[in-house]
């Protein structure tokens, strides 16, 4: 814990591309000035290079990049600027060793942030600071590590998800001046898994805003009172964290079983057409739709035993979800390979 800093929050703002996240952090900013704190936004999209987001959308077969990608360090780069700034915010223009953002953006996100309080009435440092993290966050593991990042400095943390429909989202991307291509938006949809307190307990402060429409002054209020609430209500890393562990390592591995049935999915849907293209005769087809989905079926279970009960919990380190699931979906991928030749060979 940073001792005499004042109240601080890390504010998540999650959902497809051009949902309307960069529009709602542009009035939460106006509305934090209005209250005398100190905000800004961290726009990944500004801070990580161009080239790194082209490792991020779809490898030649489909899968999900894995953690090593380019990509995901600049991520984790963002993270450690944000982190170096709660520590040392004199120093905070210089980036850290290695850190390869954007740093002209950097200076930008964080240039209102070391500004005096307007109103004078006491210590800049005493002006709670707000950080709105401004990316798709389409995994519940990116957004983890921001709850993490939260809970090491004893911040508050929130997250607002804007839900937008795709016709709207393609819509609005299509008029930007840098539009991303369409099919990006679309594997995205397969992918996002937008907050659930349900399922995971570290989600509870989160909202979820309608955005298909403009955003209401009802909407900025209730992410107002949202961020609100998480400034009063920092969170606490726990001495005795054993428990807690094992509860995110449960979190983390259910959304491994997740995310691997839906890439599994798509590869029998690739393998079914593959056998199509052959001219597969009509039995053959239902046999190998059967054996295919036999095979999903057997392989996620053990996916899910060996995740829930073996090796994973007896490790100290976190479970790295994207590279677990680019692991599994390459051992699934040579199973479907395998029947899907047997069965094309049959068909002869």
């Amino acid at each position: 814990r940073i001792v005499g800093r004042a109240a601080a929050c890390l504010c998540v703002l999650c959902g497809l591309p051009a949902a309307g996240k960069s529009t709602l952090a542009r009035e939460v900013l106006s509305a934090a000035a209005q209250r005398g704190w100190r905000a800004g936004v961290v726009p990944y999209d500004d801070l990580i290079p161009e080239h790194a987001f082209h490792t991020r959308v779809m490898e030649a077969d489909g899968a999900i990049p894995n953690s090593h990608t380019e990509w995901k360090l600049h991520r984790e780069a963002v993270l450690r600027c944000v982190e170096q700034f709660l520590e040392k915010p004199q120093v905070a223009a210089e980036l850290p060793d290695s850190c390869q953002i954007n740093g002209s953006a950097w200076e930008q996100c964080i240039h209102t942030l070391r500004q005096p309080e307007a109103s004078g009435s006491s210590p800049a440092d005493q002006a709670p600071l707000l950080f709105l993290l401004d990316d798709n966050f389409y995994y519940p593991s990116m957004r983890y590590e921001v709850h993490q990042l939260a809970k090491k400095y004893s911040l508050g943390f929130c997250q607002v998800y804007l839900q937008c429909d795709l016709e709207s989202c393609i819509s609005r991307n299509q008029t930007r001046s840098e539009p991303i291509p369409t099919e990006v938006i679309l594997e995205m949809v397969k992918r996002l898994e937008s907050p659930n307190p349900q399922k995971n307990s570290w989600e509870t402060n989160s909202i979820s805003l309608n955005t298909t429409d403009d955003l209401s002054k009802c909407d900025i209020q209730r992410v107002m009172e949202l961020i609100s609430c998480a400034l009063s209500n920092p969170l606490s890393p726990a001495e005795d964290n054993t428990k807690q562990k094992e509860v995110d390592r449960l979190t983390c591995a259910t959304s491994v079983v997740h995310q691997t049935d839906q890439a599994c999915r798509r590869h029998i849907s690739e393998a079914m057409k593959t056998a199509r293209e052959n001219q597969v005769r009509p039995e053959h087809m239902r046999s190998l739709a059967a054996q295919l989905n036999d095979s999903k079926a057997a392989f996620l279970h053990n996916l899910r035993r060996r995740l829930f009960k073996e090796a994973s919990f007896a490790q100290e380190e976190d479970l790295d979800v994207e590279r677990v699931v680019k692991r599994a979906v390459d051992v699934f991928d040579h199973e479907k390979t395998e029947i899907l030749l047997r069965v094309i060979h049959e068909n002869k």
